[in-house]
């Protein structure tokens, strides 16, 4: 378990959030599956909710951002001290900016950016609000990773941005490396496997923990969920992916006993 007060060091995964179309069917479906107790902003949030777990924030859920015909989907912020300079790296690196930087309320500042291989993640200034307070227990965020079609990239990417270095955990026919700040693990960054669809983006996936992943995944389909990849065994713990109600896609993770 990680419990935290104060801001996340910048690069680090610190916040996920959920744009939908429908927020109170989304309160509903999260509720259900991992407990969690949602409240509402103020009126000046726009419909924004925070997602709290015994008492310390989770995660956000609230109305999408952009065109109605945007996917509901869940974005990861990476910690920034600057946002506006985080937001020129970008630019700098062959990124664009789908949203430049502004002021949430007192809250922080944020802007939404694009990498080089179409993955869009968010970028966090935390203010008053610093991020997920508690990780790595059933029901939070326990690990963030970057999947695309071109690896090296995505990569250089963001080493430009964030100055990460790699861990390299490839093997034959699969190219993976986790991000490492000061020596620290904070994600991973990898390229789809050949049979992944052309279809699928490259995209931030958010994994939440769980006591029982085969459970989670059959608590999100008898709540209206899907199925996206069956339950199956790693190194690092049963993952499965699945989708909510409205067809925004998380992953879920039981760790090995111990870990």
């Amino acid at each position: 378990m990680v419990t935290r007060d104060t801001p996340w060091p910048a690069g680090t995964p610190c916040w996920v959030d959920l744009g939908v179309s429908d927020v109170k069917k989304a309160i509903a479906f999260y509720t259900a599956q991992f407990g969690w107790d949602i409240q509402e902003g103020p009126p000046e949030a726009g419909g924004y909710c925070i997602a709290h777990l015994d008492g310390r924030t989770v995660a956000g859920l609230g109305p999408k951002m952009g065109s109605p015909d945007a996917p509901n989907a869940w974005t990861t912020y990476l910690a920034t001290e600057d946002a506006d300079a985080t937001a020129g790296k970008v630019r700098g690196a062959g990124g664009q900016l789908l949203m430049d930087p502004f002021d949430v309320m007192d809250v922080g500042r944020m802007a939404v950016a694009m990498d080089v291989t179409g993955a869009a993640f968010g970028i966090w200034q935390a203010r008053a609000h610093t991020g997920v307070g508690i990780a790595n227990v059933p029901g939070t965020l326990s690990w963030s990773e970057q999947m695309s079609r071109d690896f090296e990239g995505a990569k250089a990417f963001y080493a430009a941005v964030f100055g990460y270095e790699f861990g390299d955990m490839s093997s034959d026919g699969f190219s993976y490396a986790t991000l490492l700040l000061g020596g620290h693990e904070v994600g991973g960054i990898g390229q789809y496997p050949d049979d992944v669809p052309a279809q699928v983006p490259a995209t931030w996936t958010t994994y939440f923990a769980t006591a029982d992943t085969d459970a989670a995944v059959a608590l999100a389909a008898d709540n209206g969920g899907s199925v996206v990849r069956p339950a199956e065994d790693t190194p690092y713990g049963r993952i499965a992916t699945v989708a909510d109600d409205q067809g925004a896609v998380f992953s879920l993770i039981s760790m090995p006993p111990g870990e």
